[in-house]
């Protein structure tokens, strides 16, 4: 198999402890598509860049160089599918390869850790960013087993898009490569007022201040209430933790009434190639919701 097709999945934290539905599908979803996914063993936090970078940019780096390595050795590219897994990471390889005295400071620190050393052999990759650039909507046609028909609020999160001269994936003001890419599956985009801010989970701000944190997730929920869509489409998960959490504390502390599914990128794309709703979690994530996710196929070949 050639190298570009296979790689080195890293976990996160969060995905494994709270949505191992999310990993599933991820693996479901490139394994359909071609890809060979690896388990990068030994791997740590990445670490997370909003805390850890704030703190102590050093070790910060040095972490993430020692999760680069895994990968290195095992001459595979990473796929992540958290956004600040591939803000960590995928920063922290751009500038040891770009900075050659800041990687001579790392890789004698990594020397501490054992038997790592940063070659910049590899690059990071984002799910989003493979599924929107390498297949398209062009490459997945043909593996689609259902499609739906279904309105979407599209999350983008912070660390995907910025900063641009790091990421250079797509517009940070007006993306369209999720857009472009679901609507092959039968999901339209629905705009929402200011639709790219945070969603008041990152950088700390959901640790250190809970009030700051649904202060902003309320203006969030608000401008998506307004389009009324039928899911809510992210691409983090810990983005997708406020989604579902958030909503039941503005229901319960705010007066509020909000009631829309939050999906993973992955598990859409995983439905829509052929995998079960239960084996998703879109059941157990729904929470004896009435929203009747099997209702909105249009197109049911026979799932593979």
């Amino acid at each position: 198999m050639a190298r570009d097709m296979i790689f080195a999945f890293f976990l996160g934290c969060l995905m494994p402890n709270r949505y191992p539905q999310i990993e599933k599908a991820t693996k479901f979803v490139m394994e359909k598509l071609g890809y060979e996914i690896l388990e990068m063993e030994k791997a740590a936090c990445c670490p997370a860049p909003g805390v850890f970078r704030s703190f102590n940019k050093g070790d910060w780096m040095v972490h993430a160089a020692r999760n680069l390595c895994i990968a290195e050795k095992m001459d595979a590219d990473i796929l992540t599918v958290c956004n600040g897994c591939f803000g960590t990471l995928q920063e922290v390889n751009k500038h040891l390869k770009e900075d050659e005295n800041l990687r001579e400071q790392v890789n004698e620190k990594l020397k501490l850790l054992g038997d790592y050393e940063f070659k910049g052999t590899i690059e990071v990759r984002h799910m989003t960013e493979v599924l929107g650039w390498d297949i398209g909507s062009w490459g997945i046609e043909d593996h689609i087993v259902r499609k739906v028909d279904l309105r979407a609020s599209i999350h983008y999160g912070c660390h995907f898009l910025k900063p641009t001269t790091i990421r250079e994936l797509d517009s940070s003001e007006k993306p369209t490569i999720i857009e472009d890419f679901i609507e092959v599956l039968g999901v339209e985009a629905v705009p929402f007022n200011e639709q790219l801010t945070c969603c008041g989970a990152g950088g700390g701000v959901k640790a250190y201040d809970g009030n700051a944190s649904m202060k902003i997730f309320g203006e969030k929920m608000k401008n998506i209430d307004e389009v009324k869509p039928d899911i809510i489409l992210d691409i983090c998960p810990f983005c997708h933790l406020q989604f579902e959490t958030g909503q039941d504390y503005l229901n319960k502390n705010k007066g509020c009434n909000y009631d829309y599914p939050v999906i993973h990128i992955a598990q859409l794309t995983a439905y829509c190639l052929g995998m079960d709703a239960e084996s998703l979690g879109l059941q157990y994530q729904l929470m004896g919701k009435t929203f009747d996710f099997g209702a909105k196929v249009i197109k049911d070949k026979e799932a593979a």
